[in-house]
């Protein structure tokens, strides 16, 4: 039996992704660093300025991605304050495929001309194509289920508005 559904009820979507390799990397990265600059003075300045790669790693090796009635959402799992909300203004469609790293100009946070993207390993992404003619792409796992539940919440689609 179905109950007819509350008219505020909204439907969301949520997943975590993490790379395999960029948070341990990032990790020895660090620990690596942190001891040649207690160790050696002298390489104590370029040692804490490479802490930025280690920190690069720690911070785009997992994420949160969440689709709501407010938009796509995209956080680092470690420092969750660091995020992207794009609102269904701004999308015209999303979609899914299978993505490689390189097709999108490599991992973590990434930006080429007409496209950004957050990679954390190849495989299912969600491309959202939005209204100022880039795309935004996000690898993470069940990526159709995201693009469908976006393309209901698109303004005009008569879904979830």
């Amino acid at each position: 039996m179905s109950h007819p559904r509350d008219a505020r009820e909204r439907t969301v979507w949520y997943r975590s992704q993490f790379s395999s390799w960029m948070i341990p990397v990032g990790v020895v990265l660090a620990i690596a660093l942190i001891v040649i600059a207690a160790v050696d003075a002298s390489y104590r300045a370029v040692s804490l300025v490479l802490l930025l790669a280690a920190a690069a790693f720690l911070v785009t090796g997992g994420i949160k991605v969440t689709v709501s009635s407010l938009g796509v959402t995209v956080a680092s799992a470690l420092v969750p304050f660091l995020r992207r909300t794009i609102p269904h203004e701004r999308i015209v469609h999303a979609s899914a495929r299978w993505t490689r790293p390189m097709e999108i100009g490599g991992w973590g946070y990434r930006w080429k001309p007409g496209l950004r993207a957050v990679s954390v390993r190849e495989g299912d992404a969600l491309w959202l194509e939005l209204a100022r003619g880039t795309n935004f792409v996000i690898t993470v796992d069940d990526a159709q289920t995201a693009a469908e539940l976006v393309n209901q919440y698109l303004p005009g689609s008569g879904k979830g508005r």
